[in-house]
């Protein structure tokens, strides 16, 4: 199996390993050790040791869109209850708070090799909330914002799905390694900006000027490409046979691009509604 993902590579030839063996996954998503299914053949009624245990169930394309719809439904759940539960006396400090534990669930999820749906549910609820206080800042000044934000996000989305699926923009190696250098580049800015914001310095990054809304276009376009590597994860996945958990870490990859695209968005269209 090759494919331009080493991450995706091994994980897909651990599960052909799986699949060989019979084996089925240890831990929460299987047998543990010393059990039937874990180094040793599943007995049958009988009391004998038939052929190989059930294998892994591979990821399907299905999975992966049924678990997107999940967690954007706890996003949507989580938004509306913050909006609507969280005082504005303690909005700075909620969405602050949610802002850094959703960094932190997103870069362990991100970091980690194995798929871990609980830290992706997670992150869903604790970013879903972070949304949440966002829109309603955004909607108190500018009345209608959110939904055509929102409309404004899921078209670009499934726009780069037909523009993928109809080969227009393809994920190659270049193409990767090039969008993930500019991701990386473009986080640094945002973090050292924020942290600069903190001690009171302006550098109209963040500004309805020309630099504010030459970035903010840079980030959506960005973002937006960022679903053309979200779709051939998938795409690489299903290829190579990943179990059926890793769809959650497929979901995970999509989810995170549709909140900072929404984001952006957000931003871009208060700049051309008044004074941010």
């Amino acid at each position: 199996m090759k494919t331009s993902n080493p991450v995706l590579s091994r994980l897909g030839q651990a599960a052909e390993r799986e699949r060989a063996a019979g084996y089925s996954p240890a831990g929460p998503y299987g047998p543990a050790a010393g059990q039937p299914g874990y180094g040793q053949p599943y007995p049958s009624a009988d009391g004998g040791y038939p052929s190989a245990p059930p294998a892994v169930q591979p990821m399907t394309i299905d999975d992966v869109v049924v678990k997107t719809v999940i967690l954007l439904g706890i996003v949507g759940v989580s938004a509306t209850a913050a909006w609507n539960l969280i005082p504005d006396a303690l909005l700075g400090a909620a969405w602050i708070g949610a802002a850094v534990v959703g960094l932190v669930l997103g870069l362990i999820i991100s970091f980690s090799r194995v798929a871990n749906p609980g830290l992706v549910v997670a992150y869903a609820v604790v970013e879903g909330a972070f949304v949440g206080l966002v829109s309603k800042t955004f909607e108190s000044f500018y009345n209608g914002i959110v939904l055509q934000a929102v409309l404004a996000t899921f078209g670009v989305f499934f726009l780069m799905a037909v523009l993928y699926r109809a080969r227009v923009i393809r994920a190659t190696p270049k193409f990767a390694r090039g969008l993930i250098a500019v991701m990386g580049g473009l986080f640094a800015v945002m973090l050292i900006n924020f942290v600069l914001s903190l001690f009171g310095v302006n550098t109209g990054l963040r500004d309805n000027g020309i630099l504010g809304i030459g970035f903010s276009l840079v980030c959506i376009v960005v973002a937006s490409l960022s679903f053309i590597l979200s779709f051939n994860e998938v795409e690489e996945g299903v290829r190579l046979g990943l179990p059926a958990r890793y769809a959650w870490t497929a979901s995970f990859g999509i989810l995170v691009s549709l909140i900072w695209l929404y984001l952006e968005v957000l931003r871009l269209i208060s700049y051309f509604q008044g004074d941010d």
